[in-house]
Order: C-alpha cells, then sequence, then structure tokens
C-alpha cells in the first residue's frame, strides 16, 4: 500500500526506484565529475609536494574528490522528495534536507583536526584527516540515494590510495628524518658531511647549530631522501670518521 502510495510502479521496490533515479548517462556524468576532481587535485598536489609542503598529491586528490562529490550530493541527490508524491513526502515539502548534509561536511571537520598534529616541524595525519572528510561524503552520497556515484568514490578512492602508496610520485617519494648530533667540529667536517649527505641524495630543509660551553657542536638537522636510513647507516658515519658525542634519529612519515 505505500509502495503504491508513493506513485512506484509494478513490482519496483523502493531500493530499485533510488538506483533507478538517475539514467546510467546521468550517473556517468556524475563519475565523470569525481575523475575531473581527481585529476585536477593531483596537479595542484604535484605542484605542492615538489616544494615538500606538507599536503601532496594523496591528500589534493581525495579533497577535491571529495568537495566534487558533495557538491553532486547537494545538487541532484534530494530529487526523490521532487518527484515523489504521497505519504513518503508529507510534512517535508517545504523543508531543506541539505541543510543536514552541510552540517555533516563542516561537522565532520573537527573529527578530521583531530588526527593532524606537528611533530619536529614536519605536519603529518592530512590525508588521514582528508580521507575522514571524503568518507562523509561518501556516507552523504549513499544516503541520499546516489548508491553508484558513493560505491563508485570509494572504489576511486581506494585504488588511489593503494597505487599511489606503492608507487609514490614527487615528494611522496622522500622519506624525512630529523637527525640530531654533537660533535667536536673540525675543519675537514663540512666536507665530510656534504660528501655523506651527496651519497645518501639527501636534501637539508630545516637546520639548527648549537654551540655548546664546552666546545662541541650540536647540529639538528631535518633532511628529505628517497633511500630509507636507520641507525646503522648513520653509526657507519658519526661513529667511524667523525666520532659524535651523541646521536639522534627520528623518522618524521
Amino acid at each position: 500500500m505505500l509502495l503504491s502510495a508513493m506513485g512506484l510502479p509494478e513490482g519496483q521496490t523502493l531500493l530499485q526506484y533510488f538506483l533507478g533515479q538517475f539514467s546510467w548517462i546521468q550517473t556517468g556524468d556524475f563519475i565523470l565529475r569525481l575523475v575531473l576532481a581527481c585529476i585536477c587535485g593531483a596537479a595542484i598536489g604535484f605542484e605542492r609536494s615538489r616544494r615538500f609542503k606538507g599536503a601532496g598529491i594523496r591528500t589534493h586528490i581525495i579533497v577535491c574528490c571529495g568537495a566534487a562529490l558533495v557538491m553532486v550530493v547537494s545538487k541532484y541527490g534530494f530529487g526523490d522528495l521532487i518527484s515523489l508524491a504521497g505519504a513518503a513526502t508529507n510534512g517535508t515539502r517545504a523543508a531543506d534536507p541539505a541543510r543536514l548534509a552541510a552540517q555533516v561536511v563542516s561537522g565532520i571537520s573537527f573529527l578530521g583536526a583531530g588526527v593532524i598534529f606537528k611533530n619536529n616541524g614536519a605536519v603529518r595525519g592530512l590525508t588521514t584527516a582528508a580521507g575522514i572528510w571524503v568518507t562523509a561524503g561518501i556516507g552523504l552520497a549513499i544516503g541520499t540515494g546516489l548508491i553508484w556515484v558513493g560505491i563508485f568514490c570509494t572504489a576511486l578512492i581506494w585504488v588511489l590510495q593503494v597505487i599511489m602508496h606503492r608507487f609514490k610520485i614527487g615528494a611522496d617519494s622522500y622519506n624525512a628524518y630529523q637527525i640530531q648530533f654533537t660533535i667536536n667540529e673540525t675543519p675537514e667536517f663540512h666536507d665530510m658531511f656534504n660528501a655523506q649527505m651527496n651519497e645518501w641524495e639527501a636534501t637539508a630543509t630545516e637546520s639548527r647549530i648549537d654551540h655548546n660551553e664546552n666546545g662541541t657542536v650540536t647540529y639538528d638537522i631535518t633532511l628529505r631522501t628517497t633511500q630509507t636510513l636507520d641507525m646503522n647507516n648513520l653509526m657507519d658515519f658519526f661513529d667511524g670518521p667523525i666520532k659524535a658525542k651523541s646521536l639522534s634519529l627520528n623518522n618524521l612519515h
């Protein structure tokens, strides 16, 4: 009785109705918008990653795709309230269903902010926060009946994350480390250290030098390299020709 009162065709379930709200051409148009958003986000993220900024390619892709998805939901996700007539929409004709979706988009940002933190000059958790935000958008899409769009966005983000974790691009392919060491500085040290940095294919992004009262010098250097460094790599150099008084290594990400 309720389905017939809603104006559904004979024998059609409510789920079939929601899946059939849009033709495959319209659904394909929505999917194309998500793909184009990912491409545009990747282009901006690539430029940012080349400058070693905290938000790289993956973060920009997720945010741009999520924004496109939320916009599709906002424009097309409530068509059933307009097309359906009868008991299902009684009391909702003057309502604005998008207001709750808007609250989800802004409210989930507080949850995302909780996973972002700064560690010794390196910002971590941006991609995770962006993932939480786009996950909320996927929930909105499925909740409004854009089921195929939500499923496609889930698969798209999942595939891109897997690929970009395996084949890193731009600054995402670099590892960031913080090295702290104390030495008795010698005239040969700088040439030796520069040669070691070249061997590690490393670039220093931040540095701090403190001259101690006992005559030693403490270096605090943040560097990026495509190689994976550990204490064994450092001990070969700092416990060998340098004879460091103290040494620490912190993997920033």
